[in-house]
């Protein structure tokens, strides 16, 4: 097959996946080996499908589709590095954990950029005293105990984002840790014509509704400190108008079916603090009566016969 035809192939299959998928995942697939991506794709089977290319391809390809569907050139600008795509229609949640999930442990390698902070835990190391002086310009305070070197306490070797430096990655292999992990990650995610950050997806919808509901309240209070009528505000209008109508109804002689209680209470409280005990005693009357009954039961059937006569 010439190389013209495996780009006109290629060209028709990020097509066909572009239109028969909703969502993509643009992940960055640093340091993923062959074996790693072969697990990956065997995970995702019947939910996802991976697809990887040279970026020029890939933008070349999508620059193509643009006038046609314009919404694709948001994805020109994270198409760079060591990247790849996965398609999918599924739940977004459980495809990207499926994709980041797969992770192998890896050594430490001088000019690798550091994914994680490297912490070098205190303890015993069992190596001979003469390498000391290789902790010491590190700057790991150690001590000499039953013949070798122990690490005195935790040293933070490597922070996340700088370069590995010779002698910590020959450090790290020297006491058997192996810091980082590699696998798939999200870059972004793209889902029926908006691009968004992974992180969107692990919002939970209380989260949402709570957001909402504070974004209701404000809206709200604004409406009623201007005076514009929304949605948000006309319930507190109506709300306080009609305490307004009560406060009027109870300051003047003019009275309306829902003020008359409440004229009434205002007129007469004694009343209402009378009828509440008498309403509450009333309920326990029942109960009280009860047990007498009961007792005058138990006494017709213990009619002062023993067992055997």
């Amino acid at each position: 097959m010439s190389k013209r035809e495996s780009k006109a192939i290629y060209f028709q299959k990020l097509n066909d996946y572009l239109t028969n998928y909703q969502s993509i995942f643009i992940v960055n697939v640093d340091n993923v080996s062959s074996n790693q991506m072969h697990q990956i794709r065997h995970s995702l089977r019947g939910e996802a499908v991976v697809l990887m290319g040279k970026n020029t391809m890939v933008r070349r390809a999508l620059k193509g589709m643009i006038n046609e569907r314009p919404e694709l050139e948001k994805l020109l600008n994270f198409v760079k590095g060591n990247i790849g795509f996965v398609f999918t229609n599924g739940d977004l949640k459980d495809v990207r954990e499926k994709i980041v999930s797969n992770r192998v442990a890896a050594p430490a390698r001088a000019g690798a950029i550091a994914p994680v902070d490297v912490v070098v835990p205190a303890g015993n190391t069992g190596m001979e005293p003469g390498k000391t002086s290789f902790f010491q310009a590190l700057g790991i305070p150690t001590k000499i105990a039953r013949g070798t070197i122990e690490i005195v306490s935790d040293v933070k070797l490597v922070y996340e984002g700088t370069k590995v430096g010779p002698s910590e990655a020959v450090l790290l292999n020297m006491l058997n840790i192996s810091p980082f992990t590699y696998g798939m990650s999200v870059v972004q995610v793209y889902d029926a014509g908006s691009l968004f950050s992974p992180e969107v997806l692990d919002v939970e919808e209380s989260q949402l509704v709570g957001n909402l509901m504070a974004a209701i309240r404000e809206v709200a209070s604004i409406s009623l400190a201007v005076g514009y009528p929304t949605l948000a505000s006309v319930p507190h209008s109506v709300i306080n108008g009609y305490k307004n109508l009560l406060a009027v109804s109870v300051a003047s002689d003019y009275t309306f079916p829902g003020s008359e209680q409440i004229k009434e209470f205002i007129a007469n409280p004694e009343a209402f603090a009378v009828a509440a005990p008498a309403a509450a005693a009333a309920t326990d009357a029942p109960a009280a009566e009860a047990a007498p009954a009961e007792e005058e039961e138990e006494e017709d059937e213990d009619m002062g016969f023993g067992l055997f006569d």
